[in-house]
């Protein structure tokens, strides 16, 4: 039986391996399809602290991956079809390939995917100009015009980083009015570097190397116009990796994993959380890799005091 198996290899899975297996736990880690996740199809990182040029997203995590490695973790490129968390004594874990893992503890670091449009010229422009993270890219469109798409909070809130570089922001919405709450509705609304087209969807990203625009239909009229632009950010968001998890891991209504108070711990003894699935808030590669620290030495403190 193992003592702690990760699932997922994102900066949270990779991070919670490091301190796991320097503390001996000997953690086998399950990298599934897309080892190191999501940020290693992200061409430029430079807001991770320690590579003051920027890093490519893939090197970064392979970097994590070699460090982890390095201490002894065990990388398993094995992808997980279901679990059974309810025994105290023994995790199941189910892999695709028919095999099952036992574990005294487990780490969820499953991650989540933006929601896209659903659109081919969107895949086609990812990092390109297509981005679902103002945090991350807004640096990246100094003095430039950008769209958000969105009507939420999260989009309120990008629209709102975005007006710290951008010279205009245009925020597109389905509807006549904001899901936002009323407070980043009212800022939003109230700024004048930001202006909204109502009633509207994107059907088509325009550009072939960059973005150059977008094309909107007006989903009363059926109208569509091109509205001019160098960057597109998708704020519609987030679906957490943890359909897996929903009939026995306590999750939100967007389903997220719900964590108890300020630790990484689950409503299941010995199952612990972190990163973009546990937190529908920050999703930042750095809150991400703490995360995974903090879920390391929680389930280290777990096990020694079995």
């Amino acid at each position: 039986m193992e003592k702690l198996v990760i699932i997922g290899s994102g900066p949270a899975g990779f991070t919670a391996a490091i301190y796991a297996a320097r503390a001996n736990l000997q953690p086998l880690l399950l990298a599934g399809m897309l080892p190191g996740g999501l940020l290693t199809q992200t061409t430029e990182v430079e807001n991770f602290p320690g590579f003051p040029e920027g890093v490519n997203g893939f090197e970064l995590m392979f970097k994590m991956q070699q460090q982890a490695e390095r201490f002894g973790t065990r990388i398993e490129m094995e992808q997980v079809e279901k679990v059974d968390l309810t025994d105290i004594n023994c995790k199941k874990i189910f892999l695709a390939g028919g095999n099952v893992i036992e574990a005294e503890s487990v780490i969820v670091a499953t991650g989540a995917q933006p929601r896209w449009l659903g659109l081919e010229s969107e895949e086609h422009l990812k990092n390109h100009g297509v981005s679902a993270c103002a945090v991350c890219d807004a640096a990246f469109f100094r003095d430039k015009n950008v769209v958000v798409i969105g009507g939420g909070d999260s989009a309120m809130e990008d629209a709102m980083a975005l007006t710290n570089f951008a010279a205009k922001v245009t925020v597109i919405h389905r509807r006549n009015e904001l899901r936002a709450s009323k407070i980043m509705a009212e800022r939003a609304l109230n700024n004048e570097k930001i202006n909204f087209i109502w009633n509207a969807t994107v059907i088509e990203v325009l550009g072939e190397d960059h973005v150059t625009g977008v094309k909107i239909r007006n989903v009363e009229t059926g109208e569509e116009q091109i509205v001019a632009c160098d960057g597109m950010f998708v704020a519609l968001g987030h679906i957490p990796a943890t359909e897996i998890f929903k009939e026995q891991l306590e999750l939100d209504e967007h389903g997220f994993i719900k964590l108890e108070a300020s630790s990484s711990r689950t409503n299941i003894a010995g199952v612990f959380a972190a990163g973009d699935c546990a937190d529908p808030v920050y999703r930042q590669a750095i809150h991400a890799a703490g995360m995974g620290c903090r879920a390391a030495l929680d389930a280290e403190h777990y096990l020694r005091n079995r």
